[in-house]
């Protein structure tokens, strides 16, 4: 098993300095991982860096980050300027209130939105959904939060997403767990699992995978595959 070919090499905190992007973006090249995961506003330039040097790493761009709370409007123009921008892969906030609710009808429709906006840019754009699972696991019963992570993952394959996500990494709940995992693979079907928020050593990255993810997000990549002890500063 390649782990760093499953790594979003990730830089998504509010101070970070464009030498700290260009860094990541070395680092993602010296081990081989799957994507860097930035805001929108270094897109443009690690795409371009990525592409330069023939580089197999994609570029990831969060968008709605990290609370999904604006308009899904504002999310749909985020969107088309990340995939404008050269994005490969775009990681959207899902709508919390309407993830707690479960209505598969509107979570498609806001999803499937999102998807047709970037895909109309770049056709082969790879789109991931994230939830908040941790949030939508809080202060319920196993059932209820079953039900809402099998809506989550049920409107993300009707709407055409490609992944399914569990965590910002920034909100308060927590970030991805092993439960989590579990269900998200049990309802996913043919669509992908991304861990994301607190996997911060090789142990913690092989129990993600182990549980059903196909792609992790984290901030400690590095230390990861040197199997050393790494942060979780996003």
């Amino acid at each position: 098993m390649d782990i760093a070919r499953m790594i979003d090499h990730t830089l998504l905190k509010a101070e970070a300095h464009r030498t700290e992007v260009r860094k990541i973006v070395d680092e993602a090249m010296i081990h081989g991982f799957a994507s860097v995961c930035v805001n929108g506003s270094f897109v443009k330039s690690v795409s371009k860096t990525l592409r330069a040097r023939s580089s197999s790493v994609k570029t990831c761009s969060v968008v709605g980050f990290p609370l999904g709370a604006m308009s899904e409007n504002v999310k749909k123009m985020e969107a088309t300027v990340a995939a404008k921008d050269g994005s490969d892969e775009i990681d959207f906030v899902g709508n919390l209130p309407a993830l707690v609710e479960g209505d598969v009808e509107v979570l498609r429709e806001q999803f499937a939105t999102i998807v047709k906006e970037a895909r109309a840019v770049n056709p082969e754009i790879v789109v991931k959904v994230i939830i908040e699972s941790a949030y939508l696991m809080k202060d319920v019963d196993d059932a209820e939060a079953e039900r809402r992570i099998a809506a989550a993952c049920q409107a993300a394959i009707e709407g055409g997403v490609d992944f399914v996500k569990t965590s910002t990494g920034f909100h308060g709940a927590g970030g991805a767990t092993v439960e989590a995992v579990a269900l998200m693979r049990k309802h996913a079907g043919p669509i992908k699992v991304k861990a994301s928020g607190g996997i911060r050593n090789l142990d913690d990255a092989k129990r993600m995978i182990d549980a059903g993810a196909d792609r992790l997000g984290c901030s400690a990549g590095v230390q990861i595959v040197q199997g050393l002890e790494g942060s979780d500063d996003y």
